[in-house]
């Protein structure tokens, strides 16, 4: 039986997050480990620096979740807040991280910069990666716009929280761990934190194996960036990190992302355009090319078929006259 998010405040709503969290901190006892073919900043770290760096996550969104509740702030004004809450969450996120490790000689500042392309994925998707999983948890689903998901906000299934808080978690560890590496700048700085720290999944030991790790991540972001992100902006999805029994992996949801599309740059909206072509031409070329095919096939057939029979019997004709 499907069971129902709380529409609104109270007791039930409550008690809700509070199993909710507890479900969430149960899973990370679990593997860890990525499983599918795109990297993560995370990836660099091992199964129990992820466990901690998850942990924290929680504790810090908890801690945000009764201050937004403490200030009375309306939903509304978590609306215009969401890309400074998010902002300050993955900011306490870092310095709850480096005082976990004891690490104090390594003054991290959040990276603003519109440079990195992985950057400006977040700031596409910040929306979908905070804002409707704070309204569910402080004020309950009814507040949810009717149009963003595909059910009714009255009858939102747990799961779905479940699924956005996973992706919170995965997303905001993948961001602090980026910003600590782009502040440490070089590889040799980032293979000394790693290994004094001992943060370092065994993978990437040697400073190659940290620079092949950087460009795939780098080359990723770009290509999803410009190629695959508006082509999911065009088809309204939205891809969410999950924690599975094997360990971390992707699913797609439906979001209205309609304001996504019309916020897309014109060499993105190019592209988007290409796509739409390709799924107008591409079908019609695969029917074109499958009657081609069969007419030349037919050809072939008739041709050598009847070549074949006029060759033997040429050939009858031949040995039938010798014998004579």
């Amino acid at each position: 039986m499907v069971k129902y998010w709380p529409c609104k405040q109270g007791m039930s709503l409550n008690h809700e997050v509070a199993h909710l969290f507890a479900y969430i901190k149960q899973k990370f006892n679990g593997s860890l480990s990525n499983r599918t073919n795109d990297n993560l900043y995370i990836d660099i770290l091992n199964n129990s620096v992820k466990y901690r760096l998850f942990s924290i996550i929680l504790v810090e969104l908890e801690i945000l979740i009764l201050d937004l509740i403490e200030l009375n702030l309306s939903i509304k004004t978590i609306k215009r807040l969401n890309y400074k809450i998010l902002y300050d969450l993955i900011q306490k996120v870092v310095a709850h991280f480096l005082v976990e490790f004891h690490v104090n000689n390594y003054p991290i500042i959040l990276i603003k910069g519109q440079q990195y392309s992985y950057l400006q994925i977040i700031l596409a998707e910040y929306k979908w990666l905070l804002e409707s999983l704070l309204i569910y948890l402080v004020f309950g689903s009814m507040y949810i716009d009717d149009d963003i998901f595909v059910f009714d906000p009255k009858y939102t299934p747990v799961n779905h929280i479940a699924i956005l808080l996973e992706n919170l978690v995965i997303q905001v560890s993948n961001l602090v761990i980026f910003m600590i590496l782009e502040n440490l700048k070089s590889l040799s700085n980032i293979a000394i934190f790693l290994k004094n720290n001992q943060l370092c999944n065994v993978s990437y030991i040697s400073i190659r194996s940290l620079a092949v790790f950087r460009n795939s991540l780098i080359c990723q972001n770009w290509i999803y960036l410009y190629i695959i992100q508006p082509k999911y902006i065009y088809s309204s999805r939205y891809k969410v990190w999950l924690i599975s029994s094997k360990g971390l992996v992707t699913k797609y949801i439906y979001v209205d992302r309609l304001d996504d599309f019309i916020k897309l740059s014109r060499p993105k909206l190019i592209l988007v355009a290409l796509i739409e072509l390709q799924d107008l031409v591409i079908p019609q070329f695969e029917k074109f090319l499958l009657i081609f095919i069969k007419l030349i096939l037919y050809i072939l057939v008739n041709v050598f078929g009847n070549g074949i029979v006029i060759f033997i019997r040429i050939i009858r004709l031949v040995i039938d006259n010798w014998l004579k």
